[in-house]
């Protein structure tokens, strides 16, 4: 569970970064099996250059790369579909060997952690062909699956980890709706984010508190919230992505409020990683801004919500039950 924990992490931090770099596109097809290897000849390259050179990206985008370029965004996208394989054996050889070791039960509890892990590769072609015909990315509607589909096994991951340690032994009785309903926030500020990202929409506006000159910005109209295309508009995306960032802080504080009230020290400590990563995820978010989207602070911005999320699924699963005596 470890090993699978951080190789997902692992994943998320390139898979983030093959998307800041545009390398997603530059493997244009599935090769489940036979891309295990790289390109081993100067022939092979040109093989996969000369398929990168079809699509729309290349056409109206990269049109003067040279292949020396299209090898840096290659390897990226490469790396991180062989990531995606080694995580699928690391959980599929266990899942066998443990099964045949202590019985179909095995199977039956981490079974669904193996098939998320198929279904994420599935998904993730599913993201790349959306690239490949009739536009220059992704589908930010898709790129959002894929992430949250990784932060779902990641927290699935942690939480099987969590069962199989000794802190429920520190469970206190404190059952607080609201840690649920942050942890939901979490995940929607995840799919705003990947809407974000897959949008480019961090560079459409580059100030902060204001978005521009106004709060609300000014190439868009409020009416446009309540349209059903509202997501497919940059500006206000980026809006929604800083509002809501606002709401999940005063949810914190409430929860913050309600936990010293009732004096569970034993919370206090994950309470304090939540709140440091929260300050550092809004500095990181505002760096990320101000920056037109520097890739160091983007990708420290991302992998910052991991340390989120990890640390309220602890919180979540240390006030759950009562305590044992």
């Amino acid at each position: 569970m470890i090993t699978l924990l951080l190789m997902i992490t692992l994943i998320i931090l390139v898979g983030g970064l093959t998307r800041l770099t545009d390398s997603g596109l530059s493997i244009t097809t599935w090769e489940l099996f036979v891309g295990f290897f790289p390109p081993l000849s100067n022939d092979k390259w040109l093989e996969y250059f000369s398929l990168y050179k079809t699509i729309p990206e290349y056409k109206e985008q990269n049109f003067n790369m040279t292949l020396s370029e299209f090898k840096i965004i290659f390897w990226w996208e490469w790396a991180h579909r062989q990531l995606g394989r080694l995580i699928g054996l690391v959980a599929l050889i266990p899942l066998i060997f443990f099964s045949i070791k202590n019985g179909l039960w095995i199977l039956k509890r981490y079974g669904i952690i193996f098939i998320l892990i198929c279904f994420q590769g599935f998904i993730g072609w599913y993201m790349v062909s959306s690239g490949l015909v009739d536009r220059v990315d992704v589908s930010h509607y898709r790129l959002s699956i894929h992430l949250v589909t990784a932060f779902i096994l990641l927290s699935l991951i942690f939480w099987n980890f969590l069962k199989l340690t000794s802190l429920g032994k520190n469970q206190v009785s404190f059952k607080l709706i609201s840690i649920k309903f942050f942890l939901f926030l979490i995940f929607l500020q995840l799919v705003i984010g990947a809407f974000v990202s897959g949008m480019d929409a961090g560079k459409v506006y580059n100030t902060w508190p204001l978005m521009g000159s106004a709060y609300f910005p000014d190439d868009s109209k409020l009416i446009e919230l309540l349209n059903i295309k509202v997501f497919d508009n940059p500006s206000i995306v980026q809006f929604v992505h800083r509002n809501l960032a606002y709401l999940i802080v005063i949810i914190y504080f409430y929860i913050l409020f309600k936990i010293i009230k009732e004096k569970n020290k034993l919370l206090n400590k994950s309470l304090v990683i939540i709140g440091l990563s929260l300050l550092l995820q809004i500095i990181l978010g505002i760096l990320t801004l101000v920056s037109g989207v520097n890739i160091i602070y983007a990708s420290l911005h991302q992998i910052n919500s991991i340390l989120i999320i990890l640390s309220t699924l602890y919180l979540l699963y240390i006030s759950k039950y009562k305590k044992i005596n």
